[in-house]
């Protein structure tokens, strides 16, 4: 028996369940981020959202986001400090938003929050105050709250579709620039969808000679144990048109599994028809970049080296010992920051030189021209230089960011360009009045020959013993110019980020806008010379990611398919084929899994949308006559799996009518034949007829 308070929680569990249900398909709007602190609200798509009602203020053909990695208020003063003084501007950054500084007729300044949701990938689902480059660089590339170390996955560990992405399904040039290494958390947010940030490779994170991924990567996600693959390999696959940055030494690595495996990642890079090169000499003489001939340039080992050479923190006493004669001899005595003779600016290839091929090679490549084009640009080191105490570090790698943005700002139109300016995180340096005694300062002599000291004391151990400065989790500056550039304005977040460039440049950014974006999928089928058999799969630009299955038709039974992973460690969200946008994506079947004449239903599915194909076709007999493609593959005539299913439910359906339809006659025959008979005095029953007897009581 249910008492009444058993029957109300019984009542308002299926109440909650309803509106839940009903606020995820979008019947209910969510609360926004300024209304509630639960984390499952803020993770979800679009669940962060500070202006979520605010509609796109302009239309723009072309986007540039430009992201100074930890680039805070701090950060920004000290170079502008340093380099022109505290009554001094600085070139680009202090241009963007700036009403009247530019020819941009829109401009917005404002703030943003950059939490994450979780702090590793053991500890998600909890909101946490500071991010990492990884996070914070994910909410903005795909409008998804996620946890640290996330690479444009979810809290669940799903790939979420990026900016990149998105860009290239409406039918944009894209690129990627930065000076860190190419597979670093701000560029690989727009290239791949990774568990861990630091799954560089196939091999980990190694030039090659060695095997770290097991350390580096989640198992679920490498190639050989039926994931989508590592960062660079998803570069490969994501194919931007332009790709410029450092990270080189892992292209050195080899391929586990997958079509190309067994070599390295340049040779693959090459044999996909990518403009490789190494040589930053080589950056000035390029004139082309496309889908046919992406640009792919690597200029160092690693990161980019530095604009300025590396100037050293120091404690208190010493610190306070070398201001204090800087005080009797004008400053002589204090630190002056000199260029790196290693930095690529000296060879062609600065952040600026960097930035102004890109935009050049996307204006010129024919998308660009029709549909305009998505860039992201990163001052990398800026972060890296604050996290190892080094002023003029990270003096130079702002200024390098700057000079970058007065580029862009020469050669763009205003008009139909949107220009952004941001960070992913603030950090560690302040300006003070006089050497710390906690925490370490740098006494620097500024341009002006004027006294700046840079203190740093957010290291959680001793520097000389390894110790690292960290991100602090303050909110950030965010400055636009250009068409939609007011809806910064104000306190946002980083995901609106993402929203505001993709409502800018016209791309789906709602769940169902995105997959959407998937209803045009469609396969086919080839046949190679060795025997084995290809689906060409396309038109799945809503995915990051599929799943399949091949059944034999005649048994029923499954003969190849690719869904979860052949290892589970909680992390299936990056199993499945990895989705190559706008392109052909090929799921290989072994040679021995297809018999000639046997019939075969191919079932695909978009792991984000949902999007199902079903294909049918028969083995066919190697024919020298057949129709072959560039590659001597003969294709296989397909059909509609599902068109067939449906004609064979509606076949079914009218053939269940006209049954009906018969036994509605049968049964109205058998009724007029009751009325007859009754007429006639005749009795009808189950079991045969009887004559009726009127005298019968």
């Amino acid at each position: 028996m249910h008492t009444n308070n058993t029957i109300r929680r019984k009542v308002m569990a299926g109440f909650t369940a309803v509106l839940a249900g009903a606020t995820l398909l979008g019947a209910v709007p969510m609360a926004s981020a300024t209304e509630t602190a639960d984390v499952q609200t803020l993770s979800q798509h679009g669940g962060a959202q500070r202006i979520a009602s605010t509609p796109a203020t302009g239309k723009a053909k072309n986007v540039i986001l430009f992201i100074g990695d930890g680039m805070g208020d701090s950060e920004i003063t000290v170079a502008r400090d340093y380099l022109y003084g505290p009554g001094g501007t600085l070139n680009g950054i202090d241009k963007i938003g700036q009403a009247g500084a530019t020819s941009a007729t829109e401009t917005g300044v404002g703030q943003y929050t950059t939490y994450a949701t979780g702090d590793g990938s053991s500890r998600t689902n909890q909101v946490t105050a500071v991010t990492d480059s990884a996070a914070s660089g994910s909410g903005w590339a795909t409008g998804t709250k996620t946890y640290n170390n996330a690479v444009s996955v979810d809290n669940s560990f799903t790939p979420q579709m990026n900016l990149l992405e998105l860009a290239k399904a409406k039918g944009l040039a894209t690129g990627n620039v930065t000076t860190a290494e190419v597979q670093d958390a701000t560029p690989a947010v727009m290239e791949s969808h990774s568990t861990q940030r630091s799954c560089y490779g196939p091999q980990g994170k190694t030039d090659g000679t060695s095997d770290d991924s097991e350390q580096r990567c989640d198992a679920e996600q490498l190639l050989q144990n039926g994931g989508i693959g590592s960062i660079s390999e998803q570069l490969l696959d994501t194919r931007a048109d332009v790709t410029l940055g450092g990270g080189n030494k892992y292209f050195n690595q080899t391929a586990q599994a997958g079509q190309w495996a067994g070599k390295t990642l340049k040779e693959q890079a090459t044999e996909r028809g990518y403009q490789y090169f190494e040589d930053s000499s080589q950056l000035a003489s390029l004139t082309e970049a496309n889908q046919d001939s992406p640009v792919l340039g690597l200029f160092s080992s690693g990161n980019m080296p530095t604009q300025y050479n590396e100037s050293k923190a120091l404690d208190h006493d010493t610190a306070e010992q070398m201001a204090l004669a800087g005080q009797q001899d004008g400053n002589q005595s204090l630190v002056s920051c000199s260029t790196n003779s290693e930095w690529l600016g000296n060879k062609g290839a600065s952040l600026a030189d960097m930035t102004s091929k890109a935009i050049d090679l996307l204006s010129n490549n024919q998308n660009g021209k029709d549909n305009g084009y998505f860039l992201q640009v990163e001052g990398a080191s800026i972060d890296k230089q604050d996290h190892n105490a080094n002023a003029c570090g990270q003096i130079g790698e702002t200024d390098d960011l700057d000079k970058a943005i007065a580029a862009a700002l020469a050669k763009v139109d205003l008009s139909n360009t949107l220009i952004i300016v941001t960070a992913d995180h603030a950090h560690t340096s302040q300006i003070v009045s006089w050497p710390t005694y906690y925490g370490l300062t740098t006494p620097l002599r500024a341009k002006d020959g004027s006294a700046l000291y840079v203190a740093y004391a957010t290291s959680s151990s001793p520097m000389d013993q390894g110790g690292s400065m960290s991100h602090t989790g303050t909110q950030l500056r965010i400055a636009a110019s250009g068409p939609g550039a007011s809806r910064v304005n104000g306190l946002t977040d980083q995901t609106d980020n993402f929203f505001t460039i993709a409502k800018t440049l016209g791309l789906a950014s709602s769940t169902e806008e995105i997959a959407a974006q998937s209803d045009g999928a469609d396969a086919t089928v080839s046949k190679a010379a060795d025997g084995s058999y290809t689906a060409n799969v396309t038109g799945f630009n809503g995915d990051a990611s599929l799943s399949y299955s091949l059944a034999d038709k005649a048994t029923g039974k499954t003969i190849a398919s690719q869904d979860g992973c052949t290892v589970d460690n909680g992390h299936q969200g990056v199993c499945g084929v990895r989705v190559r946008t706008t392109q052909t994506t090929p799921i290989a079947f072994p040679a021995d899994a297809i018999v000639e004449g046997g019939t075969y239903e191919l079932t695909v599915t978009g792991k984000q949308s949902g999007k199902k194909i079903v294909k049918e076709f028969q083995g066919v007999a190697n024919n020298a006559s057949a129709t072959t493609d560039n590659n001597g593959d003969v294709a296989v005539p397909t059909t509609d799996g599902e068109a067939i299913a449906q004609a064979e439910a509606q076949a079914a359906k009218q053939k269940e009518a006209a049954t009906l339809a018969k036994t509605g006659v049968a049964i109205a025959l058998i009724a007029i034949l009751a009325v007859v008979c009754a007429a006639a005095g005749i009795k009808l029953r189950s079991n045969g007829i009887a004559f009726r007897d009127d005298d019968a009581e």
